[in-house]
C-alpha cells in the first residue's frame, strides 16, 4: 500500500509516524512545499524575540531522520500542483529543479494547512506574515536590522504572541485590532485584562479600528490617525488551504474546510483531510468547525493513521481548548464563550472567581480570574476562559476534560483533585466553580451580571457594598453604599430598600452577605466575581 500524504508538518507528520509504527510495509511519501518539516511552527514568534536562540530547536525532524527511524520517502521543496481522483495520482513540482512527476497513490492525506489572510489594504504587500519557516527567517531578518517601530495587524493569538516578541527585542510596537478587544475567543471583561498587560509592557493598542491603507512608513487607520511603522507584520487570521481540495472533487464542507468524517475520509473514501484544513465537528453541537490548533491536528492525524491501518477508531470531537501567554500571563480558553452563546440563543449562566494560584499562606501565591459557562437548569459546561499569572492551565485542562466527559458544573465540586500548599488550595478554583454552581442550579441564591447593573439600578435596586471601609474608600461602583458583611446583621436596616445588589471585592463575602439578606426578606442578589470582576469589565472601564 502506497500512502501519500500533502504536508509534513504537524498533522501531515503525526500521520506519517503512526502509520509506520502500525504498518512496516506501508511505503509513505510526504511531500511538503516548503523546505522544512515536522518543525515547532508554534515556537516561531519566540524565535524572533529570542525567547528561543537556537534555531535548530525549532526543527524537531529532517528528512534524513525521519527516513533513518521511520524509513519514510520525504520530500521538502516539492509542491503537489494537480490531484486526479480517478487515476489516484498526484502531479507534483520539484521547487528546485523545477520538473514535474506523477505519484500514484492507495490512500491520499491532504494536511496543506492554512493560508493567511491578507485584506485588500493599499501596500498590504508591504507586510510580513507567519507561517513557515521560511516566513520566520525573513522576519527575523528584518527585525535584526533593529527597526525603531512595528504595527502588527491583527490581535489574535499569534499577533499578540509576535507584538509580545517584538517588544522583546526593544522594538516600539503598535497592535491593530478591527474588533473591540483582542484575542476573540475571550469574553470583554476577561480580554481587559489582557489590554491591561499589553498596554503595561509598553505595546500601543488600537482597538475597534482597522487598517486604511500601508505606506512606506506608517499605517494609517479607519480614523484617520496614523501609526509610524518601519516594520509591518499582518497576522489577521488563516483560512483553510484548499485548492488541492478542490482540484480532487472533495467535497468542501459549510465553514470553507474540507468536510470530513469522523475519520477525517473526505467525500472520497482514499483521500483523508486533516489538521487545519479540515472542517471539525463542534463537541457542544456536532456542527462544522475550523480549529487551527496544532494539538488538535497532531490527534487527527493519529485517527487517520489508524483508520488506514484498520484500526478500530474513536471518533472524537473538539471543544477548542487554547492557551497563550502574553507576558507575564497566561490566557487560556475551552468550548463556547458567551458571546457565542448569546448569538445563538442559548440559555445560559456565567460566573467569575479571582482565586489564588495556590493556598495563600505558602509563599508566592498569585490571584487570577476564572469564568466558567453553564446551562443554569442541567448544570452542562459550556465553556470556560482563565486569565493569570500562574495556576491557570491546569485549571482550564481540568474543565476541558470535563466538558468531555460529561461532567456537570455543579459536579466540579467533587472532583478530587491534587492539593498540597505550594501547589492548591483544600478547596480547589475548581471545586470553588463548582460550589458556586450549585448554588445557582439548586436556586439557593441569585446573581447580578456587571453587564446587569444598570438595568437594576433602573429596577430600584440598591447597591450595597459589604467591603472594608477601606477597600471602598479604594472605588466602588457608583451609588453604593457601605455596610461591611460583618456589620450587616446590625445595620442591615440602613439600606431603606427590599431589592439590593451586594458586592464584595470577589464574590465570596457579597454570598455571605446575600443569603443573610434573603433570610431577612430581602430580594438580593450577589454581584457575580465582585467589584473586581465589574472595574476589568467594559462597565467599570467607561471613563
Amino acid at each position: 500500500m502506497r500512502v501519500v500524504i500533502i504536508g509534513g508538518v504537524a498533522g501531515g507528520m503525526s500521520a506519517a509516524t503512526r502509520l509506520r509504527r502500525l504498518d512496516e510495509s506501508a511505503e509513505i511519501i510526504v511531500l511538503e512545499r516548503s523546505g522544512h518539516v515536522s518543525y515547532a511552527n508554534c515556537g516561531l514568534p519566540y524565535y524572533i524575540g529570542g525567547v528561543i536562540s537556537d534555531e535548530n530547536k525549532l526543527y524537531l525532524q529532517t528528512p534524513d531522520s525521519l527516513h533513518k527511524r521511520f524509513r519514510l520517502d520525504v520530500r521538502v521543496n516539492h509542491e503537489v500542483i494537480d490531484i486526479s481522483s480517478e487515476k489516484k495520482a498526484v502531479i507534483v513540482r520539484d521547487l528546485l529543479s523545477t520538473q514535474k512527476s506523477e505519484i500514484h497513490f492507495d490512500k491520499l492525506i491532504l494536511s496543506p494547512g492554512a493560508t493567511p489572510i491578507v485584506p485588500p489594504i493599499a501596500g498590504i504587500e508591504r507586510a510580513l506574515t507567519l507561517r513557515t519557516v521560511e516566513d520566520v527567517l525573513r522576519i527575523y531578518e528584518a527585525v535584526e536590522v533593529k527597526p525603531k517601530s512595528a504595527v502588527v495587524i491583527g490581535g489574535g493569538f499569534i499577533g499578540v504572541e509576535m507584538a509580545e516578541n517584538l517588544v522583546h527585542k526593544g522594538i516600539k510596537t503598535s497592535l491593530i485590532e478591527a474588533l473591540p478587544q483582542v484575542l476573540a475567543p475571550l469574553d470583554p471583561e476577561m480580554a481587559e485584562l489582557v489590554h491591561q498587560e499589553l498596554r503595561k509592557n509598553g505595546i500601543d493598542l488600537h482597538l475597534a479600528n482597522s487598517v486604511k491603507e500601508i505606506t512606506s512608513d506608517e499605517v494609517i487607520l479607519s480614523d484617520g490617525s496614523k501609526v509610524s511603522a518601519e516594520l509591518v507584520i499582518a497576522s489577521i487570521g488563516v483560512k483553510p488551504d484548499i485548492t488541492l481540495a478542490r482540484a480532487a472533487g472533495v467535497e468542501i464542507g459549510s465553514k470553507g474546510g474540507i468536510s470530513v468524517n469522523g475519520f477525517n475520509q473526505t467525500s472520497n473514501p482514499d483521500i483523508y483531510a486533516i489538521g487545519d484544513v479540515a472542517e471539525k465537528n463542534d463537541d457542544l453541537t456536532g456542527e462544522s468547525t475550523l480549529i487551527p490548533l496544532a494539538n488538535i491536528a497532531n490527534r487527527h492525524g493519529r485517527i487517520t493513521a489508524d483508520h488506514i491501518a484498520g484500526k478500530k477508531v474513536r471518533e472524537v470531537s473538539s471543544v477548542g481548548t487554547a492557551i497563550v501567554k502574553v507576558f507575564d500571563l497566561a490566557v487560556a480558553t475551552t468550548g463556547w464563550n458567551a458571546k457565542k452563546l448569546r448569538a445563538l440563543g442559548k440559555e445560559f449562566t456565567e460566573i467569575h472567581t479571582h482565586p489564588n494560584s495556590h493556598a495563600t499562606y505558602y509563599p508566592g501565591a498569585t490571584q487570577f480570574s476564572l469564568k466558567l459557562i453553564f446551562d443554569p437548569k442541567s448544570g452542562e459546561i459550556f465553556g470556560a476562559q482563565g486569565v493569570g499569572r500562574d495556576g491557570v492551565d491546569k485549571r482550564i485542562d481540568v474543565i476541558s476534560t470535563s466538558i468531555r466527559a460529561g461532567i456537570t458544573a455543579p459536579e466540579l465540586a467533587d472532583l478530587e483533585l491534587a492539593y498540597a500548599p505550594p501547589f492548591g488550595s483544600a478547596k480547589d478554583p475548581v471545586n470553588m466553580l463548582g460550589y458556586i454552581a450549585d448554588n445557582i442550579v439548586s436556586k439557593s441564591t441569585e446573581i447580578a451580571q456587571w453587564s446587569e447593573i444598570n438595568k437594576f439600578i433602573a429596577d430600584g435596586y440598591a447597591l450595597v457594598d459589604v467591603r472594608s471601609q477601606s477597600e471602598y474608600a479604594n472605588g466602588t461602583i457608583p451609588g453604593s453604599i457601605n455596610i461591611p458583611v460583618d456589620e450587616l446583621r446590625e445595620r442591615h436596616l440602613e439600606i431603606n430598600n427590599k431589592k439590593v445588589i451586594v458586592n464584595c471585592q470577589v464574590g465570596q463575602r457579597g454570598h455571605v452577605a446575600t443569603m443573610l439578606l434573603r433570610s431577612l426578606g430581602y430580594d438580593a442578589k450577589n454581584l457575580d466575581g465582585g467589584y473586581l470582576t465589574w472595574i476589568n469589565s467594559p462597565a467599570g472601564n467607561i471613563k
